[in-house]
């Protein structure tokens, strides 16, 4: 179950790293069939719970906040498609009330001495750095395998996925805990993917459809009379993911130095060491007396739990430059976001690194 996050931190984001359940089982010979039968059920369950938006605003036994946020979400689902030329479908025109916390569990797993994920792939939606499941409990007992193989493993909550247009996907009751910016931005996110989806590019994906979020929530914002949204948590948001790749990038320099599993082990403590204080010291320079990410610092850290960071904005540079060279014309754009998609990997990203290059120097 492959999945498609925007936690206005990153590690909210890590929950849209969400699924794309069916694309994982159809015409699949592949030997886990417990676990395909496992995301089919999952997914045939949510479709059949769906209910249209407007008869669950309209019941009476609705809670008024609720009501509210639902009118919100289809406000925002009509404007997806007249103003952002997404898809006009019956995509998150229901609405999915789940007795769980979150829809999916996503598992990640890395080698203990490597920062490459441990790839996971499938018939349509290519290989991805995770496998989700509908049941807690399930994601557990993988990692534990994961883990006894040896591996660095984690496992993400996701509030919300896709199924790339295959089906009608519902807003979920995991998604209300996100403020009215996260979930109008979160429709316009997943419906992204059903215009453009490259298959076995996560970065790509990823942060086209978080540069359409990100532009689209402004429009959105403006068209209701609203101010833009306020950049301090955007950059405090870049600034983490920057201290979390920075960690990322030096584990994995000093296990390419190689060495006896004592002393992968001890550079590896030492690192993440170093992660913590270099964390404490940015926070107290940059946004003193904001501890939103202190809980995920101090958990405990492996190789897995860091391969969501980066994935969503690699490329969001790329894509507002390619949005402004057509003129911030929506068909125009996604037509040069596809015919990017259809260039071998090589040239795409040559292609996405002289888009991103003015944004580059600047940062």
């Amino acid at each position: 179950m492959p999945s498609s996050l925007s936690f206005r931190q990153p590690i909210r984001r890590l929950g849209r790293l969400a699924a794309l359940v069916m694309l994982a089982m159809v015409a699949s010979g592949c030997s886990s069939v417990r676990y395909y039968g496992h995301v089919t059920r999952g997914q045939l369950r949510l479709l059949h719970q769906r209910q249209p938006l407007p008869r669950v605003i309209a019941d009476p036994r609705t809670p008024p906040q609720l009501a509210r946020r639902l009118t919100l979400a289809m406000q925002a689902r009509a404007f997806a498609s007249a103003q952002l030329a997404l898809p006009d479908n019956r995509s998150y025109t229901s609405y999915v009330a789940l007795d769980r916390p979150y829809v999916a569990w996503n598992v990640f797993a890395a080698p203990r001495y490597a920062v490459e994920a441990v790839p996971q792939c499938f018939p349509f939606a290519g290989c991805v750095a995770y496998r989700g499941y509908f049941r807690q409990a399930l994601a557990e007992q993988r990692a534990a395998q994961l883990g006894g193989q040896g591996l660095d493993v984690w496992v993400g909550p996701v509030p919300a996925y896709s199924t790339l247009g295959w089906f009608a996907d519902p807003i979920l009751s995991s998604m209300m805990r996100w403020d009215d910016d996260e979930l109008a931005g979160t429709i316009f996110h997943e419906l992204a993917h059903q215009r453009v989806y490259l298959k076995g590019d996560t970065a790509f994906n990823e942060s086209f459809a978080t540069f359409v979020e990100r532009e689209g929530v402004r429009q959105w914002r403006q068209s209701r009379g609203l101010p833009p949204p306020d950049d301090r948590e955007r950059a405090m948001e870049a600034g983490f993911t920057a201290q979390v790749l920075a960690l990322r990038e030096r584990l994995r320099s000093d296990y390419a130095r190689g060495g006896d599993e004592a002393t992968l082990a001890a550079r590896k403590r030492e690192d993440i060491a170093a992660f913590r204080r270099d964390y404490a010291a940015w926070r107290d320079r940059a946004f003193p007396g904001d501890h939103r990410y202190d809980a995920w610092v101090a958990a405990p850290i492996n190789n897995a739990r860091l391969l969501p960071f980066g994935l969503y904005d690699r490329w969001t540079g790329a894509f507002a430059a390619l949005f402004r060279q057509a003129d911030r014309n929506w068909a125009l754009f996604y037509r040069r976001v596809r015919a990017l998609a259809r260039l071998r990997p090589a040239a795409r990203e040559q292609a996405l690194r002289a888009l991103d290059a003015p944004a580059a120097a600047v940062r």
